[in-house]
């Protein structure tokens, strides 16, 4: 109507009678989105450019890995691992364009009251540990299973975990000794909840012989044990809602394989985006190289006991230490009778092992 009668009157007149704005009037839409083109290539090491198709084959190739359920953060870290010159918005792009994506992070809204003393600020391995239970459901034997699980705070990493029927209080004795001989609990704090296993008399009397710190957390407050909770819900996601094991023998390799790609090979944002074992074995390196330029490295060898590095009675190709009990033994190691338990431990190379025992019997005199 206003091009028909433009000749007539104003434009200025016709729009206000139609009741449309000018702006309107002389707006033409853009052909596709405005802005800079995406890019259609990716800077990778000395070799040039590589298309994106290139990428995306190697994104699918990264999440295609068992357990790993990468976001576009980590996957940009995996991608610079690989030499490639890529930020995380362009990783975001195309993995959301090929449907790659995890899932949408879900953002809190309004105030919220924090416990006191909730975070633990660790400044070092073996200062703080904390540990739960976790059910497995194993669907081929229609019936559930316990996975009991010990962190340290420090580097993420799981220091060890038995997988069985039934996890008692002799069991949390059996891995509290076990680490105390390789590592020493002196002085360590140990958080977990209020489990029976956790509060029963003859553990916190273990504890107190050992010379640890044993802390609870309130009642129904897993917040305040944030730290093992969230490896579950990291486990949960990357395992166990992937799989579904057909015997207790079936989950249990699969735990013990997710246990090493978890300490070994999976990035942890919260870390620095390294895993768990290069953080554990970054701090004894920098605590050799000081000692060594300060000449205190021979006074971390006072009280050192060997013993405690030849506990093990095998070790597989993938860093996997497995604790078996035996008669001779049966004092440290007790188990329940009525299922076969055994303890797993992931380990690096001996030095690093012999190395840690020695900074922290220096540490704590």
């Amino acid at each position: 109507m206003i091009l028909r009668y433009k000749n007539k009157t104003n434009v200025d007149a016709l729009c206000r009678w139609v009741g449309v704005a000018k702006s309107s009037l002389y707006y033409h839409p853009h052909p596709g989105p405005r802005g800079m083109k995406p890019s259609t290539h990716t800077i990778i090491g000395n070799s040039g450019l590589v298309n994106n198709s290139l990428v995306v084959d190697q994104i699918r190739a990264v999440l295609s890995m068992d357990y790993c359920v990468y976001g576009y953060r980590k996957m940009t870290e995996e991608l610079r691992d690989m030499e490639y010159l890529i930020n995380p918005k362009k990783v975001y792009r195309l993995m959301k364009e090929n449907h790659l994506l995890s899932g949408k992070r879900i953002s809190v809204q309004g105030k919220r009251k924090w416990v006191k003393h909730r975070r633990i600020e660790a400044k070092r391995p073996m200062e703080y540990l904390c540990l739960d239970i976790k059910y497995v459901w194993v669907q081929g034997e229609s019936r559930w299973y316990y996975q009991l699980a010990i962190m340290d705070v420090y580097s993420r990493r799981i220091l060890c975990w038995i997988f069985q029927r039934s996890v008692r209080h002799t069991d949390v004795i059996a891995l509290m000794r076990w680490l105390d001989l390789r590592f020493g609990l002196k002085g360590v704090i140990i958080r977990n909840d209020n489990g029976s296993q956790f509060i029963a008399h003859k553990v916190r009397e273990v504890l107190q012989s050992l010379e640890a710190r044993q802390e609870f957390t309130h009642v129904a407050t897993p917040e305040e044990n944030a730290y093992i909770e969230a490896f579950h819900s990291i486990e949960q996601s990357e395992l166990i809602d992937r799989f579904s094991f057909s015997s207790y023998y079936d989950a249990k390799q699969h735990i013990e394989k997710y246990m090493y790609w978890y300490n070994f090979k999976r990035k942890h944002g919260q870390i620095g985006m390294t895993t768990p074992v290069k953080k554990w074995e970054a701090y004894y390196r920098k605590m050799l190289s000081t000692f060594a330029l300060s000449g205190q490295a021979e006074a971390g060898n006072a009280g050192e006991q060997p013993a405690r590095n030849n506990l093990t009675n095998g070790d597989d190709r993938q860093g996997m230490v497995k604790i078996i009990a035996c008669p001779s033994q049966s004092s440290l190691l007790t188990m329940p009778s009525k299922t076969q338990s055994s303890i797993f431990c992931t380990l690096d190379d001996q030095s690093i092992a012999n190395l840690f025992e020695k900074i922290v019997q220096f540490l704590r005199g």
